[in-house]
């Protein structure tokens, strides 16, 4: 998690010189134009342009490996580019937030995220030794100098939230899901998800000019995206650049879509679903002039080979040959892999999949006392039901999917499996005990002993791992290559009844989009979490919602769900 504060000036511990740092005014955003940029033998871009204006909200889209990364890194100044032209104000602020996590200690969750404005703090203490000095005596001009210092120094502490630092980092700590009971919990006790929100709180309590969010969407509920996205689209006043797998937040918060492919950018006018129309309107475009330069030349070269060898065209023939020389070839770029699945057939289960009777589970840890997760909860789950799951952070969902896969038991109440059920369960612990040492390769082939090399290398391949990929360590693998071995793992075996709690984290739009299309297709019974909104209004059927321990079953999908609860389906 990288947390940067770039302002492009140096400072020192004179007064001025803080002031002068803080000081507002029309800020010039950031151009990249004609970059070029590569690793070795691996080229990333080749003259490629983009612009952050002031105020635009752009998403930065593309495959794993195209350079949004590389883009983010160049930006706050952390690479340089090969070639082309880099162009920030010195007076511009840069807020990123990264995957990657630094260290945290020493500091409770509060303290931690005001570290980040310690700088503006500064600004604050200087501003009380001015109106201290003011008290004293001095002469007219003096006092003249003083006081222009100090209303420039105001008007910066107030346009970087100066007043309401304190305030701020607290309304931006609980809207992540860190309430106020744990503002002065010790920032090392929280789990490796929870120091990437106090990480993005840091960040967006700093008030930059221009917000650099990679994937922010990692690791929150649905409660906290939903925040986000109300903060960043009516409390955030700068220049917004992001990467996000989640396709509704993308499509609420962007105006412009930035695509990186093909050693280039394209800049889009448009959210999401603007952006994926308009890329196939001008992908048929592209195919339709390909096609018809590729007649054009096939006739040309016809031409050419029928009447090479006649003095009488020799003029015709070099003349054409010369034309189809000056000729910019229309090369069709190479489309995007995508997982491409198709489930095993499934042994029929029986109509009643689980009865849930009056369930209740406690949680008992060591020193600390028992948690009640739920009580009381019932309801049955029949053959080719898809059930999402859904309540506030700590509800019991993910409690609820370990019982039904029997990865826990109940505390009390009764939980029946029906006949002929075969489970298959995916959760982001199951990420963590892959064993490091194996290669997809044998992950795959100890999880399905009973597949073929063929099969197991099919399996592979449809999970996006092909050729020398499936030799590669689990070690060596991204959160998303892990995801999809494990998601390979339980999907390539013939399950009736899918548990799936997160299946769609680290994984990219268009990953997504075959799952889903996978999980419409899955003739089986499908139980899940997901703080996906899209993924849930396009797959299923029942809800459950889980609300201070008790559950609530709504026999129809998630927009009827919304609509019985009076929440408004368009901010959530």
């Amino acid at each position: 998690m990288a947390v940067a504060l770039n302002v492009g000036l140096a400072t020192d511990a004179a007064d001025m010189v803080l002031i002068s740092f803080f000081l507002s005014g029309a800020l010039k955003m950031i151009h990249l134009t004609n970059i070029s940029k590569q690793y070795g033998s691996q080229i990333l871009f080749k003259n490629a342009s983009l612009q952050i204006l002031a105020g635009t909200r752009a998403g930065l889209v593309g495959a794993n490996g195209t350079g949004k990364t590389t883009i983010f890194n160049l930006i706050t100044g952390e690479e340089d580019a090969d070639g082309g032209e880099i162009s920030r104000s010195k007076q511009v602020t840069i807020g990123y937030f990264s995957q990657d996590v630094g260290e945290m200690s020493g500091r409770s969750a509060l303290a931690e995220v005001m570290s980040a404005v310690s700088d503006v703090v500064e600004l604050g203490r200087t501003m009380k030794a001015m109106e201290a000095a003011m008290a004293e005596p001095m002469d007219d001009n003096a006092m003249e100098t003083l006081l222009s210092a100090y209303g420039e120094a105001a008007e910066a502490f107030e346009n970087r939230g100066g007043y309401d630092l304190e305030t701020r980092a607290q309304t931006v700590l609980t809207g992540l899901g860190i309430g106020p009971a744990d503002y002065d919990r010790p920032v090392e006790s929280f789990s490796g998800g929870w120091k990437m929100r106090i990480a993005l709180a840091k960040i967006l309590t700093i008030c930059p000019n221009v917000l650099l969010l990679d994937e922010p969407t990692n690791h929150l509920d649905m409660e906290s995206i939903i925040w986000l996205e109300n903060w960043l689209t009516t409390e955030f006043k700068g220049a917004l650049l992001m990467t996000c797998h989640d396709h509704d937040f993308m499509n609420r918060v962007v105006s412009r879509t930035i695509e990186v492919a093909h050693h280039t950018t394209t800049t889009y006018g448009g959210n999401y679903d603007f952006y994926i129309q308009e890329r196939e309107i001008r992908m048929a475009q592209l195919v339709a002039s390909h096609r018809r330069q590729k007649e054009m030349l096939a006739k040309e070269e016809n031409f050419i080979a029928r009447f090479k060898a006649r003095v009488s065209h020799a003029s015709q023939v070099q003349s054409r040959i010369k034309k189809l020389e000056k000729i910019e070839r229309i090369e069709l770029p190479e489309y995007q892999k995508v997982i491409k699945f198709e489930f095993p057939e499934i042994p029929r289960s029986g109509d009643d999949v689980v009865l849930l009777d009056r369930l209740g589970k406690i949680w008992e840890t060591p020193d600390r006392e028992p948690k009640t997760v739920f009580t009381d909860i019932s309801g049955q789950i029949t053959r080719q039901d898809k059930i999402a799951v859904v309540g506030v952070n700590g509800a019991g969902k993910s409690t609820l999917l370990k019982i039904l896969a029997g990865k826990t038991d109940p505390t009390q109440g009764r939980f029946r499996i029906g006949a002929g059920v075969n489970i298959g369960y995916f959760s982001q612990h199951a990420m963590d005990i892959l064993d490091p040492g194996k290669t997809v390769f044998e992950t795959v082939q100890a999880a399905l002993p009973l597949k073929g090399i063929g099969v197991i290398r099919n399996l592979c391949a449809a999970f996006l791992f092909s050729g020398d990929d499936v030799d590669k360590q689990v070690k060596q693998l991204s959160g998303g290559e892990k995801s999809r071995v494990v998601l390979a793992t339980i999907l390539g075996r013939s399950v009736n009844f899918l548990v799936l709690d997160e299946p769609t984290n680290h994984l990219d739009i268009q990953s997504r989009e075959v799952l889903l299309q996978a999980l419409k297709d899955f003739a089986g019974t499908l139980v899940l979490v997901s703080h996906d909104r899209h993924f849930l209004r396009c797959l299923v059927d029942r809800v459950f919602e889980i609300d201070q321990g008790k559950m609530t079953a709504y026999k129809g999908d998630y927009e009827y769900y919304l609509s019985k609860t009076g929440r408004d389906h368009k901010a959530i």
